[in-house]
């Protein structure tokens, strides 16, 4: 199965002052991060760089960093597909997740002052998608939170590890069926860890986050299974 590009064009505003691999790969990450290209779909040359208006060599060069990252794979005579990962990829990641989460409250907990109105937008995304029922859109509200949770500690390499993580963890979510059994305990789980932030109780907040971070996990490997 090839990838629906149809959406990039619109995406190419984003390129009128730099259009650079790195800032193709970022498009292309947030599109994976999004779940509108999922694990397994082919990422076709003409396709993407006709969508986007790159060159060819421009898009090999993003695609290098996508495989880089870990986000796609060049298969010989095949061409490049978004990567499918494994349970130890599941496992490894969420190693990662709760040491750059856990860790970005710790540092927001250092800081002055922090803006939590990005993890508002995120919930309040998430609630309204549940609302309609459009599950696949409330694990993208989801992505959504955990980024401006990471963004909290101020730091722009953390935020970076962050959006290559969740890109990863986008793909994890093919395993499910798209369901409220699913999707519905992420909100309850960012209501939670919201409010205690709202308190300034980042300890309990970060151990809250750990939690949902581990039966994630544990949800996932069960249904890599």
């Amino acid at each position: 199965m090839t990838v629906d590009a149809s959406g990039l064009g619109s995406e190419r505003h984003l390129l009128e002052r730099s259009g650079t691999a790195e800032r193709v790969a970022a498009i292309l990450r947030q599109y994976i991060t999004d779940g509108v290209f999922a694990p397994g779909e082919r990422l076709s040359e003409p396709v993407i760089s006709s969508a986007l208006g790159v060159s060819r060599n421009t898009l090999r060069e993003s695609f290098q960093l996508l495989a880089h990252e870990r986000l796609a794979v060049h298969e010989l005579n095949r061409g490049v597909f978004v990567r499918e990962l494994t349970t130890d990829d599941i496992e490894d990641l969420y190693v990662v997740r709760r040491a750059t989460e856990c860790g970005a409250l710790r540092r927001a907990a250092e800081l002055p002052t922090v803006d939590l109105s990005g993890l508002q937008r995120a919930l309040e995304d998430g609630r309204a998608a549940a609302e309609a029922e459009d599950w696949p859109a409330v694990g993208t509200a989801s992505i959504h939170f955990h980024q401006a949770l990471a963004d909290l500690a101020g730091s722009e390499r953390l935020s970076a590890t962050m959006r290559q993580v969740l890109a990863e963890t986008r793909l994890f979510f093919v395993l499910n069926e798209n369901t409220r059994e699913f999707y519905e305990p992420f909100l309850d789980c960012h209501e939670r860890i919201l409010r205690d932030l709202r308190r300034g109780r980042f300890d309990a907040a970060a151990v809250s986050l750990d939690r949902y971070l581990r039966d994630a996990e544990a949800r996932l490997l069960e249904l890599s299974s």
